[in-house]
């Protein structure tokens, strides 16, 4: 018999690579969106017909109850809630309302309904935000800078507290910036790629950004997805930090990316706005992934290089792409 699997934050770039992940391994996935009606499925077109797409909502536990009986997982991903980190700053309570009690309403309609089902909760290197120790593992203590980190460590800390006092399957994914084609436009790794595609198709001149002396340990989402599956497969859960232990900056990031698109002068298409600097702009964010090369036999593959070519051509395809259809149309 097919294992089922519930995804909360399924639409998200993380969501839609594990659907991809888990339809190829034989599992019967459900997906928990907020309204099947008005939801943007976009990620998901290609196995649409595949998932079973359930409404619930991280702020409804009825909602959530439902969603659980329903679907009877074996396994449950919450990957729901804020995942752009600047936004908490503007909405704090919001983000602690999904983003950290809305992880505890998943976990108790798992130990309500189905107790035997694994749980993996999407934890945050922004949990360690402020820290002075670099880099960081499983053992290095929490400081979180945004309201984002705070709303994790909440989560993070019910996972612990359900694992250790109910006996429940639950493991903590601290996972480092990840990127793809599929990331959101508002952050600044897909802002930059996407920039940068339409400054090399001429159809924009310049972007505006933030601290590009920001440094961030980015990895590729897909490898990060399948380290969320094998926190599941073990037996016994446990926390793990995925990242690829590199650091590099924004200019970095947007330098490669000029490289890649064919475009000289980066500083000529960069412009910074003190207005996208956040207040808490840390620089000490790496993460140390041994424990899983060790427990799990994960290891990143995509080079930061290789990382920054695949966003950017993918861009530059999509651009070429509606070029076509609108000289068709």
């Amino acid at each position: 018999m097919s294992k089922s699997a519930l995804v909360t934050g399924i639409t998200g770039q993380d969501g839609s690579y594990l659907a991809e992940l888990l339809l190829s391994k034989g599992y019967e996935v459900h997906g928990l969106v907020r309204r099947l009606g008005s939801a943007n499925l976009d990620r998901l077109s290609h196995v649409r017909h595949d998932l079973r797409l359930i409404e619930g909502d991280l702020l409804d536990q009825a909602s959530l109850d439902q969603a659980v009986r329903h679907s009877t997982p074996d396994e449950v991903y919450n990957l729901a809630g804020p995942s752009f980190v600047a936004s908490s700053f503007k909405q704090p309570v919001l983000t602690g309302e999904i983003g950290g009690i809305g992880a505890v309403r998943v976990m108790e309609a798992v130990k309500a309904h189905h107790p035997d089902a694994r749980i993996y909760q999407a934890s945050s290197s922004e949990m360690f935000g402020g820290t002075s120790v670099s880099p960081q593992d499983e053992k290095t203590a929490f400081h979180p800078k945004t309201p984002y980190g705070i709303a994790k460590v909440y989560a993070f800390m019910a996972g612990v507290y359900y694992r250790e006092n109910y006996g429940m399957f639950v493991s903590n994914g601290i996972l480092y910036n990840h990127e793809s084609p599929r990331r959101g436009p508002e952050y600044v790794t897909r802002k930059i790629t996407m920039g940068i595609a339409r400054i090399a198709r001429g159809l924009q001149k310049e972007i505006e950004l933030g601290n590009l002396d920001a440094r961030r340990d980015w990895g590729f989402a897909p490898e990060y997805v399948d380290a969320m599956h094998l926190m599941l497969q073990r037996g016994k859960p446990d926390d793990f930090v995925i990242a690829t232990g590199e650091t590099h900056t924004v200019r970095e990031f947007l330098e490669e990316a000029c490289m890649v698109a064919g475009i000289s002068d980066p500083a000529s298409v960069a412009k910074v706005d003190s207005r996208l600097i956040r207040p808490a702009d840390f620089v000490l964010l790496k993460g140390d992934a041994s424990k899983a090369k060790e427990i799990l036999g994960w290891t990143p593959k995509t080079r930061f290089k290789d990382l920054v070519r695949t966003m950017v051509e993918a861009d530059l395809r999509q651009i070429d792409e509606n070029s076509g259809k609108h000289r068709k149309g």
